[in-house]
């Protein structure tokens, strides 16, 4: 009984360290890395992808694509669904295009971030 009036009079002590570095950021002017700053940085060095685009759904936002492995992902070659972070990617692909397109996992979705068509195989 003792010890768990103990532990519990430790738990607001705990707790205060536990914000401590992110107070030490704060207040040395040093703001803690936002999630939108991290996905950026996230998009900025996401490696390209080689793929084919199978459908282009205008209306979701969403492209479906078959692609090789993704490695940033650790994701083997398949055919998914992916949402694109900027929608006017929908409009530069139709279905059978060959692109190279990183990807990146933003708020729980696969989200294309950069895509650019190749050239027909001759």
């Amino acid at each position: 009984m003792k010890t768990s009036k103990n532990l519990l009079a430790l738990l607001p002590l705990l707790a205060a360290f536990a914000t401590l570095p992110a107070r030490a950021a704060t207040e040395a002017g040093n703001a803690p890395v936002t999630t939108s700053t991290a996905r950026a940085a996230q998009a900025e060095t996401a490696p390209m992808t080689d793929g084919e685009i199978r459908k282009v759904d205008v209306a979701a936002g969403k492209l479906t694509i078959k692609h090789g492995p993704i490695i940033n992902l650790d994701m083997g070659a398949m055919t998914m669904i992916f949402r694109v972070q900027d929608p006017a990617l929908l409009g530069q692909v139709k279905e059978g295009d060959r692109v190279k397109f990183s990807v990146i996992r933003a708020n729980g979705a696969l989200t294309v971030t950069a895509m650019a068509v190749q050239p027909p195989a001759q």
